[in-house]
């Protein structure tokens, strides 16, 4: 199948130059350059100073407080008038913050002696990173905020400087000067593009678009997925875009869910018109070698219901190839069928090559909110490790035809509960046990899975629920040991469909208890721990190579507080041996030994990490490993601090 082009061209007059002439500067060994370390995603520093030996010995070397002072810094605290003018026109009194009341999930970047971050505070800043000194800052302005993971970087071509970009929840696209912070000359207008086109909003002026995660940039090209509203009715498209990173001019786009004539369609008739989601909300990776992108795509709107979109709706919950500097479509491959799970595919698909048979296959590995993971051949979208396709429940929802099977990993174990039965309830301390038994008893709650299809007036817990599984943050791949680490969680989701007031013959979420399937007061999963684990995929054979559990429950006594908890984040990797990772909502950052899962080291935050971790060298010759902590994300962890913490050796 080819996905045809709104624009297929990409070296024409208007660019400055073409990708093919594009030399790309090299980062510093010690630098972390982007989001995932590397544009393949892999998250694997070969920096080794911190080690399994001297790990425990870390320690805070300083801390960045991202809540702006009321009055505006001065310029000797900026280090230039320009920034400090930056930094007046941005500073927000207390209270102002993103999303989720001040939280963020940003990981921050260093690249050529500074540090790149967005904050909740509706700034972009750059720090020395060996202090956490302010060197600039810019003020976002508007009503959005910029996204809450973070920025990319693009190191300049010999006739124009690096840039630092990033996009906004409302729809901007903003390129700036990573040296000093002013807006990028040239770069749409002061700096600025507008993303929110005519066509992508689908008619719809007033539907929800933005970023939420970081583009990433391939040459000389920002390649941009996008947040949009998972609700019913019509909305904004979910299509991925390519922008010139001198001039901000659109230069592709490839249509995420598939027009008449572009390719084999899966969705029913006028399906189509205006819908909403099957967007890229979480992050791109690309194979430079190949001139690859590979983009994790999410459900269709309604993401519970599909009786309006009849078929397997691609490109929904799939991971799509595509020529980097064209945008053309190469392969597909499809992780749920119909999704009516809200199982969006988000994490970094991770680039690695697979030894197997006495070969190396170079190999893209997919996980997602639904708990399995695939691990495919990156130059053809073939699975390595054996998937079936097999029957799943029906639908009992009038006019819902849910997909007749679904692919099962059949060599790599489920990462996470995909399961759920009478017998799996917790019995951790009897309170507890007697909670969960009532809750599921009294409310007629039906357990299965998996793919267990939202029942019509009837509870279901769906085994993982909508936040996984694995969430966006994904996992990291260490090639010393040819080991997948990733963390996985275990909590359901309780879900009902009913009649909707508002749009006569649809369904909706109409449930008192539409929630989690924890006990609200203790936040306690109601089936039996471990809720939390990190574990190592083994890819040269798809075997587990260890489990560990991951998050304490301080409210139980001690004896039994390693319950796991729920996580969102995700780890890095690095030559040291070293698995770094926060994300649990139990306020703890730690340190686990790669080859075996033993953990070696724990500090307790201020607030949860919801963020991933990232490492650098400082210019003073420390190695130094670098957190948010803000509390905040979907698991309602409270929002505490606004700290981004640097931990070394002494």
């Amino acid at each position: 199948m080819k996905l045809h082009l709104l624009r297929a061209t990409v070296c024409v007059a208007a660019l400055a130059f073409c990708g093919s002439a594009f030399a790309q500067t090299v980062p510093a060994a010690g630098d972390w350059p982007t989001y995932g370390h590397d544009k393949g995603g892999m998250r694997f520093s070969p920096l080794d100073q911190i080690n399994a030996g001297n790990v425990a010995r870390l320690e805070p070397a300083w801390v960045f407080h991202m809540r702006p002072p009321v009055a505006a810094a001065s310029s000797a605290e900026q280090g230039t008038a320009a920034a400090a003018q930056a930094v007046a026109e941005g500073a927000a009194p207390p209270g102002r913050g993103g999303g989720r009341g001040g939280a963020t999930q940003v990981t921050p970047l260093v690249v050529d002696g500074l540090m790149y971050l967005t904050t909740p505070f509706a700034r972009v800043v750059a720090l020395r990173p060996e202090t956490g000194e302010i060197v600039w800052s810019y003020a976002v302005g508007g009503s959005g905020q910029p996204s809450q993971r973070g920025v990319e970087y693009w190191p300049g071509d010999g006739a124009h400087g690096p840039r630092i970009i990033f996009g906004t929840r409302d729809g901007r696209l903003i390129a700036l000067d990573a040296r000093t912070g002013l807006p990028a000359e040239g770069f749409g207008t002061a700096g600025v593009v507008e993303m929110k086109t005519a066509e992508i909003m689908n008619g719809q002026a007033a539907a929800s678009y933005g970023m939420t995660s970081p583009p990433i940039v391939f040459e000389n090209l920002i390649i941009t997925g996008a947040a949009v509203q998972e609700g019913a009715g019509p909305g904004a498209s979910g299509d991925v875009r390519a922008w010139n990173v001198l001039t901000g001019e659109e230069v592709w786009t490839l249509h995420t869910i598939a027009r008449e004539g572009e390719a084999a369609r899966t969705w029913e008739a006028d399906s189509t018109d205006a819908r909403s989601g099957v967007n890229a909300w979480g992050f791109l990776t690309v194979d430079e070698a190949r001139g690859i992108v590979y983009i994790p795509l999410g459900a269709p709107t309604w993401d519970r219901y599909g009786a309006d979109r009849e078929g397997d709706n691609l490109y929904s919950t799939s991971l799509v190839a595509a020529d980097a500097r064209t945008g053309r479509y190469l392969w597909h491959f499809q992780v749920v069928r119909h999704d009516i799970w809200d199982f969006d595919l988000a994490s970094p698909p991770t680039l690695m090559d697979v030894v197997r048979d006495g070969r190396t296959i170079p190999a893209v590995a997919i996980v997602g909110k639904v708990g399995f993971m695939f691990i495919l051949d990156r130059t053809t979208g073939e699975p390595i490790y054996d998937v079936e396709q097999r029957p799943v429940p029906a639908s009992d929802v009038p006019g819902e035809t849910a997909a007749a099977t679904q692919p099962i990993p059949t060599s790599i174990e489920p990462l996470s509960r995909v399961t759920l039965s009478a017998d799996d309830l917790s019995t951790l301390t009897p309170e507890h046990a007697a909670f969960c038994k009532a809750l599921v008893e009294e409310n007629n709650i039906l357990l299965g899975g998996p793919y267990l299809p939202h029942a019509l007036d009837r509870l279901t817990v769906n085994m993982p629920g909508t936040i996984g599984g694995v969430n966006w943050g994904g996992g990291a791949f260490d090639p010393e040991q040819g080991l997948f680490i990733v963390n996985a969680f275990d909590l359901g989701q309780i879900q009902s469909l009913s009649p909707s007031p508002d749009v006569p013959g649809t369904y909706t979420n109409r449930s008192a208890l539409f929630g989690r399937f924890w006990q609200p007061e203790t936040r306690m999963p109601c089936q039996q721990p471990p809720w939390g684990e990190l574990l190592a995929v083994n890819v040269n054979t798809g075997e587990i190579a260890w489990r560990s559990t991951l998050g304490v429950t301080d409210t139980l006594p001690e004896a039994i507080q390693k319950t796991g908890r729920p996580s969102i984040g995700g780890p890095i990797v690095t030559a040291g041996g070293l698995t770094f990772i926060g994300a649990t909502d139990d306020q703890r950052f730690r340190a686990f030994d790669s080859r075996t899962g033993a953990e070696l080291w724990t500090v307790k935050l201020d607030a949860s990490a919801h963020a991933t971790p990232m490492t650098f060298m400082g210019a003073d010759g420390k190695q130094y490993v670098v957190i948010t902590s803000t509390g905040g994300s979907f698991l309602n962890s409270p929002v505490t601090s606004d700290a981004v913490t640097a931990y070394a050796l002494p």
